[in-house]
């Protein structure tokens, strides 16, 4: 795909901004970036000195560009994003989509009606890895999916502004979604435990029940010893775990029959191509507003993942 053929501008060069900016100078369709802060955009034109920069979405709003990415904190994700979508440009938008599942729901179904490209940063469905996953067990040959389990962990960034929550789990939401078929959520348990500060929680586990009778847990946490991010796939047939840390993922043999017996056949790691999820993220945005194709993670993949982390930061609170 010729990616001269359309242009992004970012916006917000922050933190994970810049890496957007990077990637999409990299494939060629970075035509902008706005900042607020002075010193971030002094940062921008130091390594990006062809690049025309902006002070905020308004002015890059003026331009021709084509498509915005939106990197920006996630309490102004909404405001900035239905406003680019109102002036008629394609979307990218950081997770999580926003805060609120009528404002993520309002901006995906402005863009359907508008016919705007609406694609929301769930990284890790562009992850090799998630994404052979997903087609292997799809095949049928791990058998019916009964659970999925997920784990991301470290002595991490302590926000103020958002809980462990709200930071690390939209990754695990949107790859359960994915990997479980993108089921109906029947029943959703929570617990937050705010250690290091009132109201903001640091440890987070959460049980997802799903119409089909599937389940899901997932443990978010800044306060812990370890680096951890794994997924775990409990199967009729196989077990797979995917350690995302050590980029492998090892199908098991196990499983317990009928009359209740275990059965081990062993295990095998899975050669699974090591490629940036980020370019092919950013790659994929840009094939999308050239064929004018749904994206993977579309504004309606972002409602379903807001939908989670809304309804289980209530549950943590009843």
């Amino acid at each position: 795909m010729n990616n001269s053929l359309v242009k992004v501008i970012v916006v917000g060069a922050g933190n994970w901004g810049k890496n957007l900016v990077r990637n999409f100078y990299d494939l060629g369709a970075l035509t902008g970036v706005a900042e607020m802060n002075h010193d971030l955009r002094n940062t921008i034109a130091l390594g990006f000195p062809d690049i025309p920069l902006y002070e905020n979405l308004e002015s890059a709003l003026e331009t021709d560009v084509t498509a915005i990415a939106i990197a920006t904190p996630a309490p102004s994700h909404y405001q900035l994003a239905l406003a680019a979508l109102q002036a008629g440009k394609d979307l990218f938008i950081e997770k999580p989509m926003t805060l609120k599942t009528s404002e993520a729901r309002h901006l995906a179904e402005y863009a359907e009606g508008a016919g705007r490209i609406l694609m929301v940063g769930h990284l890790l469905l562009y992850q090799p890895a998630i994404a052979w996953m997903r087609d292997y067990l799809a095949s049928g040959k791990a058998g019916k999916v009964f659970h999925v389990s997920t784990q991301r962990t470290k002595l991490g960034k302590v926000r103020r502004e958002e809980n462990v929550w709200w930071s690390f789990a939209p990754h695990d939401v949107s790859v359960v979604l994915d990997l479980l078929g993108n089921p109906e959520l029947a029943d959703i348990k929570a617990f937050g435990h705010e250690i290091l500060q009132t109201g903001i929680a640091d440890d987070v586990h959460v049980n997802l029940r799903f119409t089909t009778g599937q389940t899901a847990h997932i443990h978010s946490s800044w306060y812990y010893p370890e680096i951890k991010r794994s997924t775990v796939v409990l199967a009729e047939k196989q077990m797979l775990v995917y350690d995302e840390v050590a980029q492998a993922v090892t199908i098991h043999e196990k499983t317990i029959d009928q009359q209740l017996n275990n059965q081990d056949a062993g295990s095998h790691v899975v050669e699974v191509a090591n490629l940036a999820p980020l370019k092919l993220e950013c790659q994929h945005f840009l094939d999308c507003l050239s064929s004018r194709q749904r994206p993977k993670s579309d504004g309606w993949n972002g409602v379903a993942v807001v939908e989670v982390l809304e309804k289980a930061q209530e549950a943590m609170y009843v």
